[in-house]
Formats: structure tokens, sequence, C-alpha cells
């Protein structure tokens, strides 16, 4: 690649003339075997999705969303669900499609589906048959992408969904414990698509179909590719002008490739003009005083490319991945994101910038394609528990401006809230009450990554395209954030009082600091939508653990507190809030853990659901818990230095306060609070922690909602807003009923 144009500007999702293979009509189900094909008159497929999860036609599946968007585009779309992967076979049962092989591992990261936080094999899996485990390999995306090109060669292969967007530049794996390179350099795909991928998969579909060849398709945003040089007319701008990490080694340059270390760059020379040697004709700016600065602001954005510390260099030195990690996010703002290239030894990772969000028209285009809202019939009477959970649930908006560290929503769907619109949500209420088997009248969820950030948005325009904060609610809640929450009042009134919907139940994870500003909306939530536990998550009580995880202090927690008691209290009703929090998260001491745990035994509470830190790929507590430092600041060798959690020993301590009142843990908790000199929380008054005592063999602790429950019932649990969970679901597990975001885990 010589000259790059600028990226391509985005086009509405329903402004395509369609493909000419729209003649043969909508599919009951997208075609999982050439017996289907032939059934629709179809000779072959045009694209064929292959998936880690089993192909379940409901918009909370990624696959499902993704192939009736391109059908309705007119392409003949074809699903490979969870294919034996030994070799090629399940790859050739629907032949090879015309145009590309879609690769996504599934709704989850397959490493976080298959084990848990401790690294220990999972037995089941929510998004399988029968919630059989070990229907999909590690690392599925690039698995399947390899067995696609053994297949079939010629055909190009593109990787999408949550795996692949949250492994697209070098990263740290949790569990081989060590920095891999891009997953697309893993897998030999040709593209990668990032974030939700409606924008560019239809754009490369298109321009596939209209003989394009794949490796000319570069300027898509939100995708990323290999090239082998930069383009000549493009500034390239070395990571550290915009956030400068500590000094690294004097005097080595940290940013030198590493076939370039006898250039005058290797050096440190101020004088050397660039540091690739490998295109001379590239502006690369190294060394900028103020007016170059002004010069670079005033220049088109979409022309700049800021080229990462390379594969190398973040492998081998820790300050530098934290530096690149900081870098990734503060361009994720699709108003002002430039492009980045990263060296993942011997070619270069090009990332284009984010892409452009959803309109209302595009979400409900998107939500209000027939799709059947059941499993595919292949899989006969067998249940599929992520399906049980969502098949009555309506997702109303995507992205979240909320920032926590230890999500990856902002990472792979942005900041900027995208709505469908009211009239669009009030008919898939009613599609559901009148077509899908079994329902009741019980509406599990009006939600998405967040349940209150509907029609929520920054006040102006040209501050949101502008802004690079990575959180409009923290450390307080932005003012240019407008918080009216009337629209969402709004939609719950007018689905509450459909006929034939008797109750409307909010499941999804509340933002309790930004429902505060509304009381009118804590009201009408308590009233109408609580089915008698609410769960928020305040994660943690203390500032230490707090500020690594951008969430508000404990006092928001109080103020939502005493509002859903007076509302509760009101409505006549009793109904109980239920925090939950994150053990061993970066930033927390074991101190911060043992006031938690006194807080939990003030106000009453015993955890049953305990949620020990993940380190998820690409998240910014990933790059703490890995390199101790704290990329929310400016990265530096002598200082930001982050208490991490990493031994066995520490998380499992960490994970014991949570649950202080289990017998098991006393143990452990006893010879803990002798070593941090806290002996006086030991002992048998009210004012102590955990008694003297240990009780025999086979008196340990039980939860007292689950002592009198019948099996039944412990079998069935409880959601996120109190709406019953029907079939099996880990211990400890919250499954989000939004496509692509992980449980919360044990």
């Amino acid at each position: 690649m010589s000259a790059r144009p600028a990226t391509a500007p985005s086009r509405a999702l329903f402004d395509y003339p369609p493909y000419w293979a729209e003649c043969y009509g909508r599919a009951p189900f997208l075609p999982m075997s050439r017996a289907e094909m032939d059934e629709l008159g179809w000779d072959s497929c045009d694209i064929i999705i292959v998936t880690g999860d089993a192909y379940v036609d409901h918009p909370s599946f990624g696959m499902a969303i993704v192939g009736r968007l391109l059908e309705a585009q007119g392409f003949r779309v074809g699903i490979i669900a969870q294919p034996e992967w030994q070799d090629t076979t399940a790859f050739e049962a629907l032949g090879a499609p015309n145009l590309f092989f879609g690769i996504t591992a599934g709704n989850m990261d397959s490493m976080i589906n298959r084990y848990t936080a401790d690294r220990k094999i999972r037995s089941d899996d929510a998004y399988s048959p029968d919630d059989v485990g070990g229907k999909r390999p590690d690392r599925s995306s690039i698995v399947y992408a390899q067995r696609c090109r053994e297949a079939f060669r010629e055909v190009p292969v593109i990787i999408g969904g949550i795996e692949a967007s949250l492994r697209r530049i070098a990263h740290y794996d949790y569990w081989q414990d060590k920095v891999r390179r891009s997953i697309l350099a893993d897998a030999k795909a040709d593209l990668l698509v990032y974030g939700n991928g409606e924008r560019a998969i239809i754009e490369i579909a298109h321009r596939l179909a209209a003989g394009q060849a794949i490796d000319s398709i570069y300027d898509v945003r939100g995708t990323a590719l290999m090239v082998d040089e930069l383009p000549e007319d493009w500034i390239v701008i070395d990571s550290s002008k915009v956030d400068k990490p500590g000094r690294i080694e004097e005097p080595v340059n940290p940013y030198v490739v590493p076939e370039d270390t006898d250039s005058d760059c290797a050096t440190g020379n101020a004088s050397a003009g660039t540091v690739e040697t490998a295109v001379p004709d590239t502006q690369v700016v190294t060394f900028m005083s103020r007016e170059e600065r002004q010069a670079i602001r005033q220049q088109k954005r979409d022309k700049t490319v800021l080229r990462l510390p390379s594969f190398d260099m973040v492998r081998n030195d820790k300050v530098l991945y934290a530096h690149a990690n900081r870098v990734l996010h503060l361009e994720t703002n699709p108003g002002n994101a430039r492009a980045l290239v990263q060296n993942q030894g011997g070619q270069k990772l090009w990332l284009n910038p984010p892409p452009i969000p959803l309109t209302t028209e595009e979400m409900d285009y998107v939500f209000d394609h027939p799709y059947a809202r059941v499993p595919h019939p292949s899989y006969g009477k067998a249940r599929i528990p992520a399906y049980e959970m969502i098949r009555f649930s309506v997702n109303i908006m995507r992205g979240c401006f909320g920032g926590c560290t230890f999500c990856s929503i902002t990472e792979h769907e942005g900041r900027v809230i995208q709505n469908r619109s009211e009239e669009s949500i009030i008919k898939e209420i009613e599609t559901i009450r009148d077509d899908v088997p079994g329902f009741t009248g019980v509406i599990s969820d009006l939600g998405g990554p967040t349940a209150n950030m509907y029609r929520i948005a920054c006040k102006s325009r040209e501050i949101e395209a502008n802004c690079r904060l990575p959180s409009c609610v923290y450390p307080d809640v932005c003012s240019n954030l407008d918080t009216d929450h009337s629209s969402l009042i709004q939609l719950y009134k007018r689905a509450r009082e459909l006929p034939g919907i008797k109750k409307v139940l909010i499941a999804s994870g509340l933002r309790y600091d930004l429902a505060i500003k509304s009381p009118e909306y804590v009201e009408e939530l308590v009233t109408h939508h609580v089915g008698g536990y609410l769960k928020i998550a305040p994660e943690h009580t203390e500032r230490g653990p707090l500020d690594k995880m951008m969430k508000p202090g404990i006092g928001a927690y109080d103020e939502f507190k005493a509002m859903f008691e007076k509302f509760t209290k009101k409505a006549g009703k009793q109904q109980f809030l239920i925090p939950y929090f994150i053990a061993a998260h970066p930033g927390t001491t074991d101190t911060d853990m043992m006031n938690l745990a006194l807080w939990l035994k003030r106000y009453g509470f015993r955890a049953d659901q305990v949620q020990n830190f993940y380190p998820s790929p690409m998240a910014t507590a990933t790059a703490m818990y890995y390199t101790g430092k704290n990329p929310l600041k400016r990265v530096r060798r002598d200082g930001g230095d982050v208490s991490i959690a990493k031994t066995g020993t520490q998380r499992k301590l960490h994970k014991a306060f949570l649950r202080y009142h289990d017998p098991k843990n006393w143990p452990m908790l006893r010879e803990a609070l002798k070593s941090m000199g806290r002996a006086d929380l030991i002992g048998n008054g009210k004012q102590h922690l955990i008694p003297t005592y240990q009780p025999k063999d086979g008196q340990g602790y039980q939860s007292a909602r689950r002592k009198n429950s019948t099996p039944n019932q412990r079998q069935r649990g409880r959601g996120a807003g109190g709406a019953p969970v029907k079939g099996k679901v880990r211990k400890g597990q919250i499954l989000s009923q939004h496509t692509g975001l992980p449980p919360r885990e044990t």
C-alpha cells in the first residue's frame, strides 16, 4: 500500500441497492445444511457465518443480527454453528461462499466462556444446547479462520465479534500470562471488524459483490488489516507525542523497530528524521514544538495516524504496554479518533477509526427484521440457557458512557448511546406477546448494557465529538450530560400498559449514580419494575479500588438506597436492594477488602454471588493487572504503581473477605487478620467480623435465601432485576441479555 485515501464516509444501512439475490426472499431460518439450501432454491451461499454459539434467531445473538442484516441487503447467508474443528469437514458443509466467510467466537470471548477467573475449565456453556461445555475450541476465532482457509483457500476470511474486537491489537492474555499479537495476525484473516460491525460488514459485502478485491478494502471505519508499508501522504505521529511515557533506559529510543537498532534513532538523536527507514517519504513527527502541534490540530485528523509501540516493545516492557493501552483508549471517540498503527513483527497492523454510531432509524432497521426469536429447529427440544434467559427481553439501546475499567462495553460498543425508537420497542414487545411460545405476560427486561442510559447524551454535539474523557459519570456526572430520564419513564409506562402485559421487569445493570439525578425515574422503577430484588453494583466501598474502577463513591449508593426504600414504602411493597462487589480488583489492598467485609456485616449483607476480578482482553483494569501501572493517568516508570492481587492465595483471601460469613473461610481470615494486626476483629460478639470457634464438618454456612427453597427454585435463581431466570444458570453468574457481554463471574 503506497497511498491511502481518507477513511470512507459512512452510509446509512438502508441506502445500499440490494444485491440481485434478494429475489429469493427471506428465509424462515438462515440455512445450516445443504438440504435447507435446496428448499430455499439456493445453489450456493454468498456469505457463510461461522459461530461458536448455537444458532438462535434472536436479536440478542450476534450471528442472527449480522445474518438477518446481510439477508436484508439481498445476500444469501448460511450459518455454521459450533462446528467440529478437528478437520475441515464441517466447514465444507455449505460449500464455498461466493463472497466471504464471517468468523465469530460467539457472544462471549471463547476463553472467558471456557475458563473461570481462576483458570479452571467449566463443564457448562450457556450458549450451547443443553448447557454442554466443550463445543468450541479455545480462541475460536483463530481456529475457525484457519479451518475456513484450509477448506477454501481462495475465499476471503473476515473475523469479528467480541473476541476479535477486544484482541485487535497486541494484548495481555490472562490464560497464558503473556502478551499476544493481534488476533488478526494469528488468525491470518484478511480483515478484522471491531465494535458493532453492521456498517463495516455491509460496506465490505457490497464492495466484494461489486468485484472489488479484499486486499483493496482498507478504508472502512471499524476495521483492522495488515499492511506492508505506511502511506506516503499521511502524517505519522509517535504515540509518545500524544501521551509521553516515562523515561526508558536512556538513551534508547523506545519506538525504534528492532531491525533499525543501528540507525540514528536508536541513539535518541534529536535530528533523526524518521523512525521507520522503510518509509523515508512518510512525514513522521518525532519532536513537536507548540507551533507544530497547532499545525497538526489544524490539519484533517483523517490523514493522521498514531504509531503505537510495537508488539515486541509492549511484550518486553510493561511501561510501554500500559502507555499503548492508554493511547488506544484515548482514541475511541468516533468524532475525533485517529487511525492507529502497530508493528507486529514484519507486518504492520493498521486500525481504522471506530465506526460511526447508528442513528435511531438504523437501530430500528437492525432490530425490526423478521427474527424467528427461537433456536434453529435442528436443536429439537434441547435447552439453550442463554436463550431462555433473554427470550422475553428487549434490547432498547447500545453503548455505555460509564467507562468502568474492568468492563469491555466501551471498547466494543463505544460511549455514544445508540437508541431505538419507542415505536420499534413497543412493536417488539407486541411480537413477543403474540408470537413467542411460552410467554406468560412478563417482559424480563427492557435494557441493554446499562438499564438507564436510554436517550441520554451530551448536551452539545460539538463537545461530544471532541471529548476525550473515558467516562461521562466519573469522578462525577459531567455537567454537559443531559440526565433527563423522561423518555425512559414514558417508555416504561407505555410498555406496562400494553394489553396482555402483566409486568415489565428491568434486569439490566442500573447506573444508580445517574438514576439519583431523576427521582421520578427511581419511583417508576421501584413502583412497577422490580420483582422483589433489585441488584446493583457498587463494586466496592473503598476509594482506592473505586478510583481504579472509575466508579462513584459509596455515598451515591447510600443516596440511591434511601430513594429505593422511600418509594418501596410508598408503594406498599416489600422489596430488597442487593449490592454486589468485585474481589481482587487492581488497586485493592487486603485492608480494603477487610473494610468492605466490615461494611457488609454492618448492614447485614451476606453475598452469595461473588465476582473475582477477571482480566479480560484490552480492558484498562487488565492493563493495570499486568503492568502494575495506572493507564488512567500518564504512565511513568518511576511512579503510578497499582497494588495487584495476583497470587492465588491473595485472590482467595479477597474473595473470602466478601464471604466472611462462610465458616469455610474463617481459618484463612483468622490468619490474615492476625498478620494485619487486626486480631481485635476475631471474637464472638456483634462487633467482631468472625468468631473464634470453628463449626464441625457438615455444619457450614447455607444461604438464608436458599435454605428453605425447593431444588427447582435453587436451579432457576433470579436475574439481575429480580426476574425469574428459567433454565440452569452457572453458580455465581448473571448472564447479560446484551449481545457480546460476558457474564458476571464468581
